[in-house]
């Protein structure tokens, strides 16, 4: 039987930085996807897999070689709602609602933002890694369960 998923948890550009306030807010997901720029791999993944069950993909700084074995592009299913998973935007190489997917998620910008376009919800949850320029810290949860989902970022320093 499938697990019901209501609540995904999203995280990217961690570069190596775990944070607690990261953890908190991500407890009580039934998914998370992290979207890339991990930096390491057992520190970070092995903690947000002791929360939920996650779909992570390799960025443009995971080059050491345990990052080999992450692909650069996902798929993860919360129920019916297919969520296509990348780092990087630019790189979106398919038509997203034609091919069925109702989600992407990516990171790369360290810039918190969502939008919908073509019946699709673009999410970037920003960067919960180290801070970079003036840019807040941030991680993202998408409630499924609501009508219209709701999409809520949470500001790591201010939590």
């Amino acid at each position: 039987m499938a697990r019901r998923v209501r609540v995904v948890g999203l995280i990217s550009d961690t570069h190596g930085l775990l944070r607690e306030a990261a953890l908190k807010a991500l407890a009580g997901s039934d998914l998370i996807i992290h979207a890339g720029d991990i930096g390491k791999l057992g520190i970070i993944l092995d903690a947000l897999r002791a929360l939920a069950p996650v779909v992570a993909v390799r960025g443009n700084i995971d080059i050491e070689p345990w990052a080999a074995a992450l692909p650069t592009t996902a798929v993860a299913q919360a129920g019916a709602i297919g969520i296509y998973v990348l780092h990087d935007l630019q790189e979106l190489d398919l038509g997203p609602a034609p091919t069925g997917f109702r989600v992407v998620v990516s990171g790369h910008s360290h810039k918190p933002a969502h939008t919908e376009r073509r019946g699709v919800l673009y999410i970037n949850p920003g960067s919960a890694g180290p801070r970079r320029f003036r840019l807040p810290v941030t991680v993202a949860r998408l409630d499924l369960g609501q009508s219209p989902w709701k999409v809520e970022f949470i500001d790591l320093q201010n939590s």
